[in-house]
């Protein structure tokens, strides 16, 4: 009996769906216990159960298995690529293996002879299987095998400064898959950031994910084609190929699983080699309202009386990365309208929102933030969105800008909310001006959020919790133990933690003496400021993220 008839007599299929399957099979090389799959007619595990069940093989669960080094070494790692195979122990003069192909044969007498071993098959579903390739023979594993057995590919070990032998080896079929499967890997692990990093004996990739940097398994041989690598992703940034000594930007667009995602690039130079780091944004992503990012109650009324006013100027500040561009975003989401019209200029546009006239910021051509918002007072706008105010200048125009009737929303760099009004000063700004302009700032930082997979009670010491860390008796914290959803970080997803000031008439008085930061944030605390580390309590109580990640992101 066949396995599709195997299927139907255990009730896992119907009989139309067996047709459907050996239909969209039509003729191709695919199995029909793929089809199944694809189909979602049956998931893998309902497949191997019965193949296993068929040819009396176990199936095994792959999700806390750890394998021996020295195994890896006596299994080819060119067959563990070719074959989809997984070595997972060894016993006497046995090679225990997983595989989701249990009929390929050929596959087990090539690996029987070459480590004349017996062979004893297990299944596993194949998900699992190559997962755990990944993690053990790294990331593009088997496009580096393809690459080492090239004998017109070894060239990218030398130094080369020829631009067109350069683009050669980048355009080689074997290089361009290999960034692919880089890249591919980093969206996968929804990382915002891929780090690849030359040193003197290796080439290291790190992708940041929640705001992490890890980094991800890849081959020790990857560095022979380190200078392929770079060179491919010159190309597609349309950056100088033959340019080695200098810092260069670029970037570019790919496509995958139906979304397109733009690629920022920079490289600069260092002793060994060139380092790139590439930006992943997602412009066709879900954008997030205000509450989904971690406003509490009390500073989303707040904010939202704000964005609401007629004219001034709204800030929101915080490091690279702390999700500043999302928060302005979810605050236009919530304002737009017929009856609104909302520009922004932005370097770059993270995403697209339908109703908002978007423009980048292109410095090759001189249009940059100042330049863009002169020419938005001309527009005819209602609000305006200044992707970042960096100098003197950008400030003035959008001083300007909220004292003639607009609603203007920028970031800042600054380290919290109340410095936001020192950093002006510094930028040369009169206080007069700033005070009777600035609305509010909002600081905030991206947590790391507890893997719910993992998610287990911990037990804590009193004595040493943060002195205004409040926590009452019986209360019980959480933290995450690690596992393979988390990649054994305990930690998946982020929120936001916000530090709202609300320029009160107080704080405006202060501004304009010049009082400093720590006088202007005790006059703001008595109004009502609660500081990120205090939006961070509210978080650990609500077993959302734990003390250390609070303690990791913010000052207290």
């Amino acid at each position: 009996m066949g396995l599709g008839e195997l299927l139907v007599s255990k009730g896992l299929v119907s009989q139309q769906q067996l047709e459907q399957a050996r239909s969209a099979q039509n003729g191709s090389d695919e199995n029909l216990d793929r089809v199944f799959v694809r189909l979602g007619f049956v998931t893998e595990l309902d497949v191997l159960n019965v193949i296993g069940e068929q040819l009396s093989l176990p199936v095994v669960d792959l999700a806390d298995v750890k394998l021996d080094p020295e195994l890896l070494k006596i299994v080819p790692a060119k067959l563990v690529h070719r074959y989809g195979f997984l070595p997972l122990a060894q016993h006497n003069n046995t090679i225990t293996v997983a595989t989701a192909k249990p009929h390929d044969l050929y596959a087990f007498d090539e690996l029987r002879m070459l480590t004349r071993k017996r062979i004893e098959i297990v299944l596993a579903p194949e998900s699992e299987i190559t997962r755990l390739i990944r993690q053990y023979y790294g990331v593009g594993g088997s496009t580096v095998q393809e690459m080492v057995g090239e004998e017109d590919l070894q060239i990218v070990s030398d130094s080369v400064d020829l631009a067109g032998d350069d683009v050669e080896m980048a355009q080689e079929a074997t290089v361009v898959k290999l960034v692919n499967e880089i890249l591919i890997e980093a969206i996968r692990d929804r990382a915002t950031d891929v780090h690849i990093e030359p040193y003197e004996n290796r080439l290291k990739i790190r992708y940041r994910i929640d705001g992490v940097l890890q980094e991800a398994p890849v081959p020790p041989a990857i560095q022979r084609f380190q200078a392929a690598i770079i060179s491919r992703i010159k190309i597609l940034s349309n950056l100088n190929i033959a340019e080695k000594r200098l810092p260069q930007d670029g970037g570019f667009k790919i496509k995958t699983q139906g979304r397109e995602i733009d690629i920022r690039v920079s490289i600069i130079p260092t002793p060994f080699g060139e380092a790139v780091v590439m930006r992943i944004l997602d412009k066709q992503s879900t954008l997030l309202t205000l509450q989904s990012l971690g406003m509490n109650d009390y500073v989303y009324q707040q904010f939202e009386n704000l964005i609401t006013k007629p004219h001034g100027i709204i800030l929101v500040t915080g490091p690279t990365g702390s999700g500043k561009t999302t928060t302005l975003y979810a605050a236009l989401n919530l304002i737009k309208s017929g009856e609104v019209k909302i520009l922004t200029i932005e370097d770059p546009i993270e995403y697209y929102i339908d109703g908002i006239n978007q423009v980048q910021v292109n410095h090759k051509i001189g249009l940059d933030f100042a330049r863009g918002l002169r020419s938005f007072l001309r527009h005819d706008p209602d609000v305006i969105l200044v992707g970042e105010i960096r100098d003197k200048e950008t400030a003035e125009v959008a001083i300007n800008a909220s004292l003639t009737g607009h609603l203007v929303f920028s970031t800042l760099h600054t380290n919290d909310a109340v410095t936001a009004n020192t950093r002006l000063l510094d930028m040369n700004i009169e206080p007069y001006l700033i005070s009777s302009t600035l609305e509010g700032v909002m600081a905030q930082r991206l947590i790391r959020t507890i893997c719910k997979h993992c998610k287990q009670p911990v037990e804590v010491d009193r004595n040493r919790l943060p002195a205004d860390f409040a926590l009452p008796k019986d209360h019980v914290l959480y933290h995450g133990v690690g596992c393979r959803e988390c990649r054994g970080t305990g930690y998946s997803g982020r929120l936001g933690i916000f530090e709202l000031l609300v320029m009160s008439d107080e704080v405006r008085d202060l501004v304009v003496q010049r009082t400093n930061a720590s006088a202007l944030r005790t006059c703001a605390q008595k109004h009502g400021l609660r500081l990120l580390h205090q939006s961070g309590w509210e978080k650990v109580l609500a077993g959302e993220t734990t003390i250390e990640e609070v303690l990791r992101v913010s000052k207290i």
